[in-house]
C-alpha cells in the first residue's frame, strides 16, 4: 500500500512532530510505501525536516504549497500535486492542516486516488475569527470533506465540530491521539544548570507556557494577567518555550509593563529539549484560543506537572479540574490568579494533579499507540474498500 502524506510546512508544531512521527513509524510497517509531501519551511518558527535525515528518501517538496492565501500560487499547488499523485499513483492521500489538507484532497480526487484521509488538528473555523472567515472557511472544509474517505481527529471536539457544520458523518470519524515521546517526559527533572542559565532561582514558582508566539496562543492574557498574580504569588516567574513572529511585541509589551525580570522567553527550543525545560516548570498555563488539543498539555501532565487551560476545543480532554488541574473559561483571567494561587500553595496539590495526569497520559500519548492507530484504520477501511463502495460521491 503506498501512502502518501501531505502537509504545508514542516514548522516547529504539534501537527508537524505529530505528522512526521507518524510517517516515520508506519514507514516501519509490512507491507506500507510512505512518503511526506511538504511546502518550503522558513521563518521564527523553526524547521523540523532535520528528523527525516534518517530517511531521506521520504520528503518530497512541493515548492508552490505555501501557507498564505496566493490563489495563482494555490491553483499552481493543485496542479503539482494533481500531477505528482497522478504519477506515483498512490492508494492513499492522508493530508494534514487546513492549507494542504483542502489542496491536497481536491488534487487527490482529481488524479482519482481510491482512498482519501484528513486528519484535523484544530479547527478551520470558530469563534476566533470573524463570520466572513468562518463562512469561506466552514464552505471550504465542506467541498473537501465531499471529497474525504475518512477523518482522524486528535480531540474529540473536533469531530463534533465539523459534524455540527455539517462536515461528514459520525461513521467516518475516528480519534488517534497524537502520541509523542513519552521517555524523557516521565524522566524529567529540574536540571539545576539549565535553571541558572535560565536565570531561574530555587524557590521561584515557575508558570511555564509552551506555544508560538503568535496570535491566539494566550501571551497576551499573561502578561495582562501578570500584575495581579504577582501580587498573590511574589515569587512567580513565566516561562515562555517557543519563538514566533509577535516576538518583538509582546517583548515590548511586558518592557512596557516593567515585568522584564519576570519573563524568561527562550526562544525557539528543539523538540528534545523541551522535556528539560518542562521539568523547570511548577506548573503549565495554557491559554490558547483555537487548538485541536494542545500537545503541551500532555506532555506537562507526563512530566507530571499540573496544568492550567482555557476551555476551548480539544483541552478539556486531558485537563479537568480537580483530576489533572484546573480548566477556566476563555478569557477568564479572574479564575486564572486564583488556581494558580491554589497550586502554588499546596504543593501536595501540584503532585496529586500531576501523578494523577501522569498516570493518564501514560496510557494514551504513545507514539506507537499513534502508529498503531493510523495503521490499523488504513487496513479497516482497505477492507472495507474492498467490500463496497467508497463513501465519496
Amino acid at each position: 500500500m503506498r501512502v502518501h502524506h501531505v502537509i504545508t510546512r514542516l514548522i516547529v508544531g504539534g501537527a508537524q512532530e505529530n505528522t512526521i512521527a507518524s510517517v516515520l513509524g508506519l514507514r516501519k510497517r509490512p507491507g506500507l510505501e510512505v512518503r511526506l509531501l511538504a511546502g518550503p519551511t522558513e521563518g521564527a518558527e523553526g524547521s523540523l525536516e532535520a528528523a527525516l535525515a534518517s530517511a531521506p528518501d521520504c520528503l518530497v517538496r512541493i515548492p508552490t504549497l505555501i501557507r498564505a492565501i496566493r490563489p495563482i500560487q494555490d491553483f499552481r499547488a493543485l496542479r503539482d500535486l494533481t500531477r505528482y499523485f497522478e504519477s506515483q499513483r498512490p492508494d492513499v492521500v492522508h493530508t494534514h492542516s487546513g492549507k494542504a489538507g483542502l489542496l491536497g484532497r481536491w488534487a487527490a480526487h482529481r488524479a482519482r486516488v481510491p482512498m482519501i484521509i484528513h486528519s484535523i488538528h484544530g479547527p478551520s473555523f470558530g469563534p476566533f475569527q470573524g463570520g466572513l472567515a468562518n463562512l469561506v472557511f466552514r464552505q471550504a472544509e465542506r467541498f473537501a470533506g465531499r471529497r474525504t474517505d475518512h477523518f482522524v481527529v486528535v480531540a474529540d471536539a473536533m469531530r463534533q465540530q465539523y459534524l455540527a457544520a455539517g462536515i461528514g458523518h459520525p461513521s467516518q470519524y475516528s480519534l488517534i491521539y497524537s502520541g509523542f515521546n513519552l521517555a524523557p517526559y516521565l524522566a524529567a527533572e529540574r536540571d539545576a544548570s539549565l535553571a541558572e542559565k535560565l536565570g531561574l532561582r530555587s524557590d521561584d514558582f515557575v508558570v511555564g507556557l509552551i506555544a508560538r508566539l503568535f496570535a491566539l496562543k494566550g501571551h497576551d492574557d499573561l502578561i495582562d494577567a501578570a500584575p495581579e498574580i504577582l501580587r498573590r504569588i511574589p515569587k512567580a516567574r513565566f516561562l515562555w518555550v517557543g519563538d514566533g513572529p509577535w516576538r518583538n511585541r509582546l517583548e515590548e509589551r511586558i518592557r512596557a509593563a516593567g515585568l522584564e525580570k519576570r519573563f524568561v522567553l527562550t526562544g525557539l527550543v528543539r523538540p528534545d529539549e523541551v522535556a528539560s525545560h518542562i521539568g523547570l516548570m511548577d506548573c503549565l498555563v495554557h491559554l490558547s484560543r483555537r487548538e485541536g488539543l494542545p500537545r503541551a498539555l500532555p506532555q506537562a501532565l507526563a512530566a507530571g506537572k499540573p496544568v492550567v487551560a482555557y476551555d476551548c476545543d480539544g483541552a478539556r480532554e486531558v485537563c479537568r479540574t480537580d483530576e489533572t488541574g484546573f480548566l477556566i473559561p476563555p478569557g477568564r483571567l479572574d479564575a486564572l490568579t486564583p488556581a494558580l494561587w491554589s497550586l502554588a500553595i499546596h504543593p501536595d496539590l501540584r503532585h496529586r494533579l500531576g501523578e494523577t495526569g501522569r498516570a493518564w497520559v501514560r496510557d494514551r500519548f504513545s507514539i506507537e499507540q499513534l502508529v498503531e492507530g493510523q495503521y490499523q484504520l488504513y487496513r479497516q477501511l482497505e477492507d472495507a474498500r474492498n467490500g463496497c463502495s467508497s463513501t465519496r460521491p
